[in-house]
């Protein structure tokens, strides 16, 4: 059985074939903060990757397919695709976050210290609170106003046309928020003076 031909197979192989690398390089360099870091990038890469693709290529695809009279339209994307990638968007944004907490604890900085933007824990302080807005976005706006949007719950046409304009400003806050978000992460973790 090829593991390739599903998603779960793949990602069963990415992770074996990961715990397989650690073992050949050696055992020095792993420890819980580098685990918890790699978590944090693996679902960070899921979250980060679906709001790129929302904002690049979805929502602009989904304004096209509705000014196309003579093409499919934009159900294909809002039935199947749009539901499937909003679960993905979502838990990988929570994932995120709980692991983010967890590498600034075993970073050393502490949860406290990053939020209360602490000398040791300036930067990657500010890259936790525009994550933890972005966060709050994905669970208190876009979600909510995407399941309108998406009919899984009902809604009428100017709530439809509202939750619209709500998810997409919360979108593309969380855009424009991702770009310096990630420059603190990166700089805090390679050591970069900011």
């Amino acid at each position: 059985m090829n593991p390739l031909k599903s998603v779960t197979g793949t990602l069963a192989l990415g992770f074996i074939s990961a715990a397989v690398l650690t073992l050949l390089v050696g055992d020095t360099e792993l420890n819980m903060w580098s685990l918890v870091v790699w978590l944090h990038v693996f679902f960070g890469v899921i979250w980060i990757g679906l709001l790129y693709y929302f904002n690049f290529i979805q929502v602009p695809a989904v304004g096209v397919a509705l000014t196309d009279e003579a093409g499919p339209g934009p159900a294909a994307i809002n039935k199947y695709i749009a539901p499937r990638a909003l679960w993905w968007f979502r838990w990988g944004a929570l994932a995120t976050w709980l692991t983010g907490a967890a590498a600034l604890e075993y970073a050393g900085v502490g949860i406290h210290n990053a939020f209360t933007l602490q000398e040791n824990g300036l930067i990657i302080g500010l890259g936790s609170w525009m994550g933890t807005i972005m966060l709050l976005n994905v669970w208190g706006l876009i979600w909510p106003n995407q399941k309108k949007v998406l009919g899984i719950v009902e809604a009428t046409a100017d709530e439809i046309a509202k939750a619209k304009s709500i998810a997409l400003m919360a979108s593309r806050t969380n855009t424009f928020l991702s770009i310096p978000m990630l420059m603190c992460m990166v700089a805090y973790g390679h050591g970069l003076p900011l």
